[in-house]
């Protein structure tokens, strides 16, 4: 029910990124962002994979995804 954790799975719909590119894109501090994912994890909605020293975060099941954007869809009618 967070914002901040909604607007970052909304944004994890796209693609996946890191804490760097999540803090870019939504305009808020990578402190916030790291913590806020941590948070996600340890609730299952995302997962985390390195790639080289860059730790990469996506939706942990895509029908999360799926119910983020048609909560979107709706609202937006």
């Amino acid at each position: 029910s967070d914002k901040t954790r909604l607007r970052i799975l909304a944004s994890l719909t796209i693609t996946d990124m890191c804490v760097s590119d999540i803090s870019m894109a939504l305009k808020i501090n990578q402190t916030t962002v790291s913590h806020q994912l941590r948070l996600l994890r340890n609730l299952g909605a995302v997962s985390a994979y390195r790639n080289g020293k860059i730790v990469y975060y996506s939706l942990k099941e895509e029908i999360l995804g799926d119910i983020l954007l048609k909560g979107i869809e709706f609202l937006s009618k």
